[in-house]
């Protein structure tokens, strides 16, 4: 009689593990052997999209091919005043890093997103990607006029 009742409790407790819900591995085995893990989807932060012009006042940008040293100075004090609360150069922080913007952006979309954070972020796919990519932090506007935006658009080509 004990007997039967450890087989049976046995049983059971093995019935119950293979019962338990966990998936086998090879539920979605690839041929391929490319394996069995959905493809991640590009960061925004790293997606580029030099198409986009965004939404804002913004419509065309005139970039010379040479830098204005100039411009670009007066863009750096702006970016210390008003951007590094969230931005670092190089690392991610509150914000994405700004290296590399200009490569990854229109000189549009990235003034817009200066002048008109919240329009960006209500209207604009890959503003609104970013946001859901940083957390939900939304970038603040910081009254800055278009002359300075291009400034520190200046700045951003620079680095």
């Amino acid at each position: 009689m004990k007997t039967n009742q450890l087989l049976l409790a046995a049983l059971l407790a093995a019935f119950t593990i293979s019962c338990s819900g966990k998936k086998n591995n090879t539920d979605n085995y690839d041929i391929n052997g490319t394996g069995n893990e959905a493809p991640k989807e590009e960061k925004a932060s790293t997606r580029v999209d030099l198409e986009s012009k965004g939404v804002g006042p913004i419509t065309s940008v005139d970039i010379p091919d040479t830098i204005d040293e100039e411009l670009a100075k007066t863009g750096e004090g702006v970016f210390k005043q008003s951007c590094v609360i969230c931005h670092k150069v190089e690392d991610k922080f509150i914000g994405p890093a700004v290296k590399g913007v200009v490569d990854r952006r229109s000189p549009e979309w990235i003034m817009n997103m200066i002048l008109e954070p919240a329009k960006m972020l209500r209207d604009d796919p890959l503003a609104k990607d970013l946001f859901l990519e940083f957390n939900g932090s939304p970038m603040s506007d910081m009254g800055l006029t278009e002359e300075q935006a291009r400034a520190v658009l200046e700045y951003f080509r620079t680095l």
